[in-house]
């Protein structure tokens, strides 16, 4: 079962493989491997990262060559193995090359899809349109060769092949299901990637946490600024009341008399046999006055007309004064608040 599950998978990985390797975020990728890796002490990147040197096997196999753990396997095809082929694409293409490649392979090859090893690799864009070597093999003709190298107990790590002129043309026409295992080694990148996940995915938290302390901190001082707003229209809504106030007694008083006005308006109307001994005023409006008078009963008709005072009224019964042969009395009445309004 597992292994029929990696046969389905093994397309879908080369195509993964091939895209990722032509990519240019795999070459920034092993610049950023490489700097990493020369700021490492020499013992630790000796430790972790074991120097592995590729070794070339032409075919067909001369000799009997012995693999040493250190070295990596590299199976290379002549010309008059592999076909190879330039192609112009449209760059939408690179997306998925390699199902792009194998719906159109036997444009190229007179061969179809199910009998080819073959592999894609971008060589340079120009504008829309995108350079592709295409490199493919007879699996009939791949696999004879595969099994003589596992016959010699030889673990490949690559099939490459040669051009016309007998250079290399740096591909992988391995199949995948046929791949070694990874070396403890080459863990290492995908050790520093999930690190640099986990750094990456860390800085976003302590992004959103800084972020969410600087939220809260506008939150509070949002709070006191709103506390003070309150304050400061509590204080407003004070002093108008309290302008109100003033403004209303300032009015209340502007109503009425001054106290010299009626001591005046008294004068006149109570006449020289009376005099006043006692004055009082209250906020209301209302007057209290007692004193002497030679005729206190005609008081109340005299006051009828002082223009300050009205409503006047005896408070209490009229007395006789021994020592002074006068009729003592004690009056109440109301200031007139139409008096304010007079010259």
């Amino acid at each position: 079962m597992k292994h029929l599950f990696s046969k389905r998978l093994a397309p879908f990985q080369a195509r993964l493989h091939s895209q990722w390797r032509d990519s240019r975020a795999q070459q920034l990728w092993r610049a950023w491997l490489h700097e990493l890796q020369a700021m490492l002490p020499a013992a630790v990147r000796a430790r972790l990262l074991p120097q592995v040197r590729e070794r070339l096997i032409d075919w067909p196999l001369s000799e009997h060559p012995e693999a040493r753990h250190d070295e990596r396997l590299i199976l290379v095809l002549p010309a008059s193995m592999v076909l190879v082929q330039t192609l112009l694409l449209p760059s939408a293409a690179l997306r998925d090359l390699h199902n792009v490649i194998g719906f159109e392979l036997d444009k190229y090859t007179p061969y179809p899809r199910d009998q080819m090893q073959y592999v894609a690799r971008v060589t340079g864009k120009e504008g829309a349109m995108a350079q592709v070597l295409l490199v493919a093999v007879l699996r009939e003709r791949l696999q004879p060769a595969l099994d003589a190298c596992r016959a010699q107990g030889l673990a490949l790590h690559a099939v490459d092949g040669r051009d016309a002129r007998g250079q290399r043309l740096r591909v992988d026409l391995l199949p995948a299901e046929q791949k070694p295992p990874r070396r403890r080694g080459a863990r290492l990148p995908r050790y520093l990637a999930l690190a640099c996940c986990a750094l990456l995915m860390s800085c976003m938290v302590l992004w959103l946490d800084a972020r969410s302390a600087m939220v809260e901190a506008m939150q509070h001082s949002v709070d006191a600024q709103r506390g003070q707003v309150q304050q400061v229209q509590n204080l407003r809504r004070e002093l108008i009341n309290t302008q109100g106030a003033a403004r209303y007694l300032a009015q209340q008083k502007a109503a009425q008399p001054t106290l010299s006005s009626v001591l005046v308006d008294l004068t006149g109307c109570l006449g020289a046999d009376t005099w006043v001994e006692q004055l009082e005023i209250a906020d209301g409006g209302g007057v209290s006055l007692s004193g002497q008078s030679a005729k206190a009963s005609a008081l109340i008709t005299r006051m009828k007309d002082c223009k300050t005072l009205s409503d006047a009224q005896f408070q209490g019964i009229i007395q006789p004064d021994a020592q002074t042969g006068k009729e003592r009395f004690s009056l109440r009445a109301h200031l007139r608040k139409e008096a304010a309004d007079a010259p």
